[in-house]
């Protein structure tokens, strides 16, 4: 049986399914998803594109930067999605839009030398 993960925006004028295994679990630390999504750092995990389906409203996106698209709800402003020509196959989906969250465990640290001097994580 295939794995579903279901997610939204905090208004839920946007939602989404994701099956199957996640491609991977970060946590990000670069200058752009700081900005993005307004915290010291995000955690994203990564779906095949036709592994998701927008089951309600639309993704909002722009260019944030060369080769870098970031997807919001645009009547909440919830920050949803990063997708980069490097991974042309893959989107990478904040993981706290999703309702079993506790289950989408970050494995790994990307743009670790970009992260802030005060944040300390305790990884297990």
């Amino acid at each position: 049986m295939t794995e579903t993960y279901s997610g939204r925006c905090l208004c839920g004028a946007v939602r989404f399914e994701a099956r199957g295994q996640p491609k991977g679990i970060f946590w990000c630390h670069c200058d752009s998803c700081r900005r993005h999504s307004g915290a010291p750092v995000s955690v994203f995990v990564g779906f095949e594109n036709d592994a998701v389906t927008v089951t309600e409203g639309a993704i909002t996106t722009f260019k944030s930067s060369p080769g870098t698209t970031r997807g919001f709800c645009v009547r909440c402003g919830s920050t949803l999605t990063c997708a980069t020509v490097h991974f042309p196959t893959e989107t990478y989906y904040c993981v706290g839009a999703f309702v079993r969250a506790e289950e989408l465990k970050p494995s790994k640290h990307v743009f670790a030398n970009e992260q802030l001097p005060w944040l300390h994580l305790k990884d297990d």
